[in-house]
């Protein structure tokens, strides 16, 4: 009977084994990619995830010490903008030089920034060490999803987008605890390096990774394109941070930022046609599945993005919450996330359907965020967790199927570049999503009460504690007028749910 069993178990993993022509592996698969390649992606992931969490327990220490306090955002938008920046090159390297080799070079200059980090003397220095760390970061997702791609056959990849959804759950719940006890006990400086346990054990981890194959050393690096590329983002998220303060003094700024980067975009769109191993192969970027796919992305990061950054506010001006309570519904919010991609990842392994789940998901999302709106006066500290946790059940079910989507239209010769240009697509999404979000809630309380408007703005920059320094009455009227206009932020976020719905619906390749 266990002689059987024993047997059986080699069969059920020589089965699962990805072989080079499923998985679209640079080399000899592993046999067992959970026991190989699973460990370290897990690890760079959750090094990713808990990254941003832990570092903003560190803020109020860095402040006492280094001062700056009207440049801490940058500590957030710097490594943003370089982390951005890096996903969709990375990609394109591990395509050219191997995937494992990168990943090696992105936890390296990842634990590197930390360590300036730590040794900041000055606000401006900690804020260039961030972007310096922000190059390791982008590599970290968008490799770690071309790993599995790699190793992991296309049916099998459900499955493993379950386990990743998993360790991201846990990293964002336990990134900010550990962050906050590190900083009261230890020291804000300490918060930069407590990943280097992590990342000396994801290096060590990382021979066990597929060597791989470069696909051709012999194709030269499209640095042209990566400069137009560059040129074309940063300016953007630039104009986006100065929109934000809501001042009519920067929209010139903004305005002349945006045509620099459509100035940009058309030499990379034209570089890109010409170049002999483009940064993004226009091949790939042709095909309908792949642009769709990016498409969703943006949409689902502007609302998943632009809801965690906003409902806090939302909860502490209209429903007059707490911090505790304001933290039980933002782990609603973000952790029915990992709950959707889990079960979506075992039900794409088992029915091999694809986008019919973002299709539904995205769908019924929006539809929870119009009663959301509509009902908002009505749904109490009882409700509205639910509420959050339903929508980021239906939020689970978009990125994990759009890299399964990707990465099996692109084929093994472009699965990094497919993988880095959805990240790309989410986080560019988020950031756009936040201001558009962010412009509808200011414009609709100027519209009603500019008083409040102003009160916002300064809730924006110094969070929603403003309420609290104000009179009772002036309070109450402001806490109204908030509520009120947070009607017209929930139809933005709905608006991007359903166009990312019409999107997937959309999507030709709907099987694997």
């Amino acid at each position: 009977m266990l002689r059987r069993l024993c047997m059986l178990v080699h069969v059920q993993i020589r089965t699962r084994s990805p072989m080079s022509s499923l998985a679209g592996g640079d080399a000899a698969m592993p046999r067992n990619p959970a026991l190989t390649v699973l460990p370290t992606v897990l690890l760079a992931m959750g090094i990713a995830v808990s990254d941003q969490a832990m570092v903003a327990t560190a803020l109020p220490g860095l402040i006492g010490e280094l001062g700056g306090v009207e440049l801490i955002s940058w500590v957030f938008v710097a490594t943003l903008m370089t982390s951005t920046l890096a996903a969709p090159v990375y990609g394109r390297l591990g395509d050219m030089l191997g995937r494992r080799r990168m990943l090696v070079l992105a936890l390296c200059l990842f634990v590197c920034g930390a360590a300036l980090c730590a040794l900041a003397w000055r606000i401006e220095a900690l804020i260039a060490a961030r972007a310096f760390q922000g190059i390791g970061a982008g590599g970290l997702m968008t490799l770690s999803q071309a790993l599995i791609g790699q190793t992991v056959p296309p049916r099998e990849r459900g499955r493993f987008q379950g386990y990743i959804a998993a360790m991201q759950l846990c990293a964002t719940t336990a990134g900010p605890i550990l962050g906050g006890l590190v900083a009261h006990f230890l020291g804000w400086r300490l918060v930069f390096v407590i990943s280097l346990p992590a990342v000396v054990l994801a290096l060590g981890l990382s021979v066990l990774l597929p060597k791989g194959q470069p696909a051709d050393k012999r194709e030269p690096f499209d640095l042209p394109g990566l400069v137009f590329f560059a040129a074309s983002v940063v300016p953007v998220l630039l104009s986006i941070h100065f929109l934000k303060r809501f001042d009519a003094a920067s929209l010139p700024l903004a305005l002349t930022l945006f045509g620099g980067a459509a100035c940009a975009l058309a030499l990379l769109v034209r570089r890109e046609r010409i170049a002999p191993a483009p940064l993004f192969p226009v091949e790939l970027m042709r095909q309908a599945a792949i642009w769709r796919c990016d498409l969703i992305a943006a949409c689902h990061g502007a609302s998943m993005i632009a809801l965690v950054a906003f409902v806090p506010i939302y909860l502490r001006a209209a429903k007059g919450m707490g911090a505790a309570e304001i933290g039980l519904m933002l782990l609603a919010l973000t952790g029915g996330a990992g709950i959707g991609t889990m079960a979506t990842g075992r039900m794409v392994t088992r029915t091999g359907r694809t986008m019919l789940f973002p299709s539904l998901g995205l769908s019924l999302g929006g539809a929870t965020v119009l009663m959301l709106g509509l009902a908002s006066p009505h749904l109490g500290a009882l409700h509205l967790p639910w509420v959050l946790a339903w929508f980021s059940i239906c939020g689970g079910t978009v990125m994990g199927v759009l890299q399964i989507v990707v990465q099996h239209t692109a084929g093994p010769k472009h699965i990094g570049a497919a993988a880095g240009t959805v990240q790309f697509s989410r986080s560019l999404g988020g950031a756009i999503g936040t201001s558009i979000v962010g412009a509808a809630l200011f414009a609709a309380l100027s519209a009603s009460d500019p008083e409040a408007a102003r009160v916002f703005v300064d809730m924006l920059t110094s969070g929603p504690g403003v309420l609290d320094e104000l009179a009772e009455t002036q309070r109450a009227r402001v806490q109204a007028g908030v509520a009120d206009a947070f009607l017209a932020a929930f139809l933005v976020v709905v608006g991007f749910q359903w166009i990312g719905a019409a999107l997937a619906w959309s999507v030709p390749s709907r099987r694997i």
